[in-house]
């Protein structure tokens, strides 16, 4: 089934959410306001559904192989990588001084998300690429900015993280590969990385890893990881290419899903040592490497969220075609296209909700870092700052659990023959599973949302967003609309309950952390879930506007009637998740070990 982007509710949220109007009057975006993020998310659509799309199934069938230590990727892609490039896409919200256009986060997420849907394995080269440009942003010396940034901006070189080791996976203490420092300023790494996405490919001229590694001497734990630059290919003075670092592919694993990204176990120094380029300051590495892991963290949120829209809109297309039994209400005397039935438009209601309501997340999310980066005023910008480092594991984990139950969903629509791969249903749900896992499992987003961002300031930030929240309720009741006032009392009770737990994670989390961390997934859950449905509530209000204005009617209605479902199915879950978390604790680590 071809894929259609759904540019209209992005550009909803670009407009009545993410304000980007307002965004466009901060220095550096004055050029990006709606009609620029309308040109530009049009233009994108064409891009993915007419080049990326038709490649998703072929990636699933025939995905990458490796011989000799080369990897080759799925017929089409490293063509479809060149236009990418030639297009722009790479650098869309990169700076311009680097040959980016420098556009906001909040156009480029929709973007993002638009890549995903149309084919993940794809999209995955360009987010690790964004990550690395990140991080030599941040902390790279002008002389790795000068020699790598532009060909990474450009897509003519692509980048990775390289994190985990075979005895180091979440816990980065342990990683071992040792980095030695040499006469030039140079160091030679050893070492051995895996699960390094798009780390041996032939899409890219260069391939520029950064590397997590311990200087000789350095302290143990992570207090003393560096990171560096090792490329494929060291950089001669003048730009050009020069000799193969001693960096190899030794395989790339077999998987459930995303077939076609390949995911490569990297050898370092097997020949005398890669060369590498500290990046930053010695033992500093964890701390720029988490630069590069948040940017990664948000753009898997954007590929549940893409991966929900894509399974929501073939569930669809099936339910629309599938003829099989009379209707329960007697409105038609034969067999009907199953989308007539209340259990199936119950489950296509569920897809859409969640996808709705999590790409609104993460739109609002994405323009609080551009309010972060380029407000002038500092205080707006440290507000924001709080926000968008709250929302990040909301929608990493939210949107990536989500995407479970909406390809689930999707191949439950399909009945029997969504457990035929030849359908394509499947698929999704395969390529969803590793969003909960990679860029940090569902408990790690978790523990850093209770530790971090709800303990660390006694839950200020968690009590702040909650006061936003009850602003919109007040607003709802204003209203006056009978589908306003039923998503306002949802809402509050969902707050009131955010609030309870919130409450319980900080004050009991150095008293009793068995008790907290036993509720952390579920806190992150009934939080995504409770940030969702505010936005939808905010929908809901500005959609109701645009229908009194006689703009769009279907349109508008269509997402009034999503945000009361979202409220009245899935906020409503809420209460419950408090009462599982503050008062279900003890029977979590109960159970004797034995016993398991």
């Amino acid at each position: 089934m071809s894929y259609t982007a759904p540019v209209k509710d992005m550009l909803f949220n670009l407009k009545h959410l993410a304000d980007i109007d307002q965004v466009a009057q901060m220095p550096g975006f004055e050029d990006a306001g709606f009609d620029t993020a309308q040109a530009v998310l049009e233009e994108s659509a064409k891009f993915n559904e007419q080049v990326l799309a038709p490649l998703n199934w072929e990636g699933d069938k025939n995905p990458s192989s490796f011989k000799d230590g080369k990897v080759t990727t799925t017929a089409g892609f490293a063509d479809a990588f060149k236009q990418y490039g030639q297009g722009g896409w790479q650098g869309l919200q990169h700076p311009t001084d680097f040959g980016g256009q420098g556009l906001p986060k909040a156009i480029g997420a929709a973007c993002i998300e638009m890549c995903n849907s149309a084919n993940m394995s794809f999209a995955l080269c360009p987010l690790l690429t964004d990550g690395a440009i990140e991080a030599l942003l941040t902390a790279g010396s002008d002389a790795l900015k000068a020699t790598y940034l532009e060909k990474l901006v450009s897509g003519e070189w692509t980048g990775t993280m390289n994190l985990t080791e075979p005895q180091a996976g979440s816990d980065l203490s342990l990683v071992r590969s040792r980095a030695e420092p040499q006469p030039d300023g140079t160091y030679k790494v050893f070492g051995t990385k895996i699960y390094i996405t798009y780390g041996e490919h032939d899409m890219a001229d260069n391939i520029v890893h950064l590397v997590l590694a311990r200087v000789t001497g350095a302290p143990e734990g992570i207090k003393g990881i560096s990171l560096f630059v090792c490329p494929k290919y060291l950089v001669n003075a003048d730009g050009s290419l020069g000799a193969r670092n001693d960096v190899h592919c030794v395989s790339i694993e077999h998987k459930m899903g995303i077939k076609a990204s390949p995911t490569a176990v990297l050898q370092y120094g097997d020949n005398g040592g890669a060369v590498g380029y500290l990046v930053g300051e010695e033992n500093r590495g964890l701390e720029y490497m988490f630069i590069m892991m948040n940017a990664a963290r948000y753009a898997v949120g954007l590929q549940g969220i893409a991966v929900a829209e894509r399974a929501y809109q073939k569930a669809v297309q099936y339910a629309k075609d599938r003829v099989q039994s009379r209707p329960v209400d007697g409105s038609m005397g034969s067999s009907a296209p199953i989308i007539h039935h209340p259990d199936v438009r119950r489950m296509l209601m569920t897809m859409r909700a969640y996808t709705e309501g999590c790409r609104a997340m993460s739109s609002v999310a994405a323009a609080a870092f551009d309010a972060a980066h380029n407000h002038p005023d500092a205080e707006v910008r440290k507000q924001n700052q709080a926000f968008y480092e709250f929302m990040v594991p909301l929608v990493k984990g939210y949107s990536t659990e989500m995407s479970l139950e909406v390809t689930s969903l999707g191949v439950q629509v399909h009945g029997g023959m969504g457990f035929i791969e030849e359908t394509g249903a499947a698929q999704y749900y395969r390529d969803a599973k590793i969003l909960t896992i990679y860029e940090g499992t569902t408990a790690i987003q978790a523990n850093d949302l209770v530790g971090r961002k709800t303990a660390r300031d006694g839950g200020q930030t968690a009590k702040a967003i909650a006061a936003q929240v009850e602003g919109t309720e007040q607003a709802l009741r204003a209203d006056g609309s009978a589908n306003a006032v039923a998503v306002a009392a949802r809402l509050q009770a969902a707050r009131l309950a955010f609030l309870d737990v919130v409450g319980f994670m900080a004050s009991q989390s150095r008293s009793n952390p068995n008790a907290v961390y036993a509720g952390s997934v579920p806190y992150l859950m009934l939080a995504g879930n409770l940030m969702a449905g505010w936005q939808m509530g905010r929908a809901l209000l500005a959609a109701q506007a645009e229908l009194a204005q006689g703009n769009d009617a279907a349109f508008m209605q269509a997402k009034i009637t999503t945000a009361r479902f979202y409220a009245d199915h899935i906020l409503a879950k809420v209460p419950g998740v408090r009462d599982s978390i503050v008062e279900g604790a003890q029977c979590v680590t109960e159970l004797a070990l034995e016993a398991f």
